[in-house]
């Protein structure tokens, strides 16, 4: 897909407060960066960035990391994020205004103010280099949607469910890690199942080719783009996880 370049996308990123700009020199430190002891999960190639700030406003005690290595895919992420910045802001005003707290409750641990996402950062990266910013362990989960099919057979290992990503993937999660990986192209996901049973350190933990339909898998799942946009045109979804040994 070509992707039409946006001259303002780089300022953008370099000045806005929740992209992280050198992450390399966080490398062992995300739990400082976030101020928290919460867990890290992590969503690679976030596109628009809809699932991933669902995910952070529904559970606030668990840390979110957008990676998308194109930058003007991570400007309109952003552009959501501050757009979903102000509609909180005026319902903290609002519930101020009516004698309400704009301070949620602390009784989570998170003391979040209901006007600031804090749970969510964003990284301009190749996923290839998840190795030289997280340290081993230091992310619970990564979620896979939607991602290039790199239909080719010669471009096989750049696909993100390939054994050469499955293999950087098991350097940063830890025993227990999961992935979770969601996509309509049916020949991808039969080669990302063939990948993660082949691959040494992954279980297979459950899969189906219809997740709109399989109620245990579906319970919680949260849409995306481009998840919402197949499915209305009758595509069935694909959804499997894996966990690291």
């Amino acid at each position: 897909m070509r992707l039409r370049n946006i001259p303002r996308a780089d300022r953008v990123i370099k000045e806005h407060k929740a992209v992280i700009k050198r992450p390399e020199d966080q490398r062992g430190c995300w739990r400082q960066v976030f101020g928290n002891e919460f867990p890290i999960h992590m969503e690679i190639g976030m596109g628009k960035g809809k699932f991933l700030l669902q995910m952070a406003a529904e559970h606030p005690q668990i840390n979110y990391i957008g990676v998308e290595r194109y930058s003007s895919v991570l400007l309109r992420a952003l552009e959501r994020y501050d757009a979903e910045e102000e509609v909180r802001k005026e319902k903290a005003v609002k519930a101020a205004g009516y004698g309400g707290i704009a301070q949620e409750s602390e009784k989570d641990g998170s003391s979040r103010s209901r006007q600031e996402l804090r749970n969510i950062r964003f990284l301009c990266m190749d996923a290839g280099e998840v190795e030289s910013i997280f340290r081993p362990g230091e992310v619970e989960r990564i979620y896979l949607n939607f991602s290039d099919p790199w239909p080719k057979a010669r471009h096989a290992r750049r696909r993100l469910t390939s054994g050469e990503f499955l293999e950087k993937y098991a350097h940063v999660l830890p025993t227990g890690g999961r992935i979770e990986f969601k996509t309509d192209n049916t020949e991808l996901f039969r080669f990302s199942l063939e990948q993660i049973r082949e691959a040494a350190g992954w279980i297979l933990e459950e899969y189906t080719y219809d997740l709109h339909h399989q109620e245990e898998m579906s319970r919680g799942n949260v849409m995306t783009e481009y998840e919402e946009k197949f499915s209305a045109k009758g595509n069935p979804i694909h959804k499997m996880v894996a966990v690291r040994k």
